[in-house]
């Protein structure tokens, strides 16, 4: 044997050593692509710690790219792996589809699961009541608190003329048609989507029924809503708003001022607080104790019980009431009754 020259290694008869190599490279191939395959499967199937304890919310911004929302959502510890993320909805086709906005990714949510819940735009909602009676200044600020729109952006468009046109708001302010309901809003919804969901519920309630009960009292939907909105701000028990409405209706009637005080509050922005003498006295359209008539617009978003109550007024001759209690009202169909009860109710104030 030859010492200075090893013998090469033995090979298949008819093998080459460059077919050895090649199996073996093969066969790492092979090994590495099922390592891969096992980590985009688990990363792909299986939850994250996090999300095995619990949801998670996860505000996704605008213009942040897909491999911006990636990263944010591993560091969210709602996917694993940004890669694997980025593969996948290439591989779906989603990529350019994918929509920014707050969501909810529930307990046990496999990247699979996140994805198309960012793919359907599945937002977290935001469940908000406005209540009867709520002004569009309130409104504002609930939906600033609630982290949904500016009071800025909400008041602009609100006396924007084009916008309110595209409505068929016959005014100059939005006021008196978002209607009181509860809503389910997201983050990340334009302000226009907001308003026009709250004005679209009003012309759903407004049934063809009520609007040929308010063409029989000669009345439009804009003075229907303005009447509305007062009777919303001075009852508080439900049984007595046909009887507000008919004070008002009577004294509409004999051209008698209104007088009352919920539209002087909403002129001097004094919303549920007692009036001051000086503030009766207020040089403004909104004030029925100076101006005969309804004033310009509503005072606040009414609900359907005052809608129906105002085309409905109780059969009586009542001009005048007074409260009781904060909650009850005397009515009195005479200037003398009506004094001896605010003596009575009010200790002659």
């Amino acid at each position: 044997m030859d010492e200075l020259n090893p013998p090469s290694p033995e090979v298949s008869p008819g093998e080459k050593p460059s077919g050895r190599k090649r199996r073996v490279s093969l066969l790492v191939l092979a090994i590495a692509l099922l390592v891969i395959s096992l980590i985009g499967g688990f990363q792909t199937f299986v939850p994250t710690a996090a999300l095995q304890a619990g949801s998670r919310v996860v505000e996704i911004p605008p213009a942040i790219g897909l491999y911006g929302m990636a990263r944010l959502l591993r560091d969210s510890e709602v996917i694993r792996g940004p890669l694997t993320f980025v593969v996948l909805t290439l591989l779906r086709g989603s990529a350019r589809a994918l929509r920014a906005g707050e969501y909810e990714f529930p307990k046990g949510a496999s990247l699979v699961t996140v994805v198309r819940h960012i793919e359907e735009g599945r937002f977290r909602p935001r469940i908000i009541t406005f209540a009867e009676g709520f002004t569009l200044r309130e409104a504002g600020e609930r939906l600033e608190e609630e982290g949904l729109a500016t009071r800025a952006d909400v008041f602009r468009l609100a006396h924007d003329p084009g916008f309110l046109w595209r409505l068929g708001i016959p005014a100059n302010s939005i006021e008196g048609y978002l209607f009181p309901d509860t809503y389910h809003l997201f983050k990340g919804m334009r302000v226009e989507e907001i308003l026009v969901k709250m004005v679209h519920r009003l012309w759903e309630v407004l049934t063809p029924d009520l609007l040929a009960q308010a063409d029989d009292l000669k009345v439009s939907v804009h003075e229907l809503l303005t009447l509305a909105s007062i009777i919303e701000k001075e009852a508080v028990l439900g049984e007595e708003r046909p009887l507000i409405s008919a004070v008002f209706w009577n004294r509409l009637k004999r051209d008698m001022p209104l007088q009352a005080d919920p539209t002087v509050g909403y002129a001097v922005r004094k919303i549920n607080r007692a009036l001051t003498l000086d503030d009766l006295r207020v040089d403004s359209p909104y004030n029925t104790y100076r101006n005969p008539g309804l004033p310009p617009t509503p005072i606040s978003n009414p609900g359907k019980a005052s809608i129906v109550a105002t085309l409905n007024p109780a059969k009586v001759n009542y001009l005048y009431f007074v409260s009781m209690d904060g909650t009850r009202h005397h009515f009195s169909s005479t200037w003398s009754q009506h004094a001896a009860a605010v003596a009575r109710y009010r200790g002659g104030r």
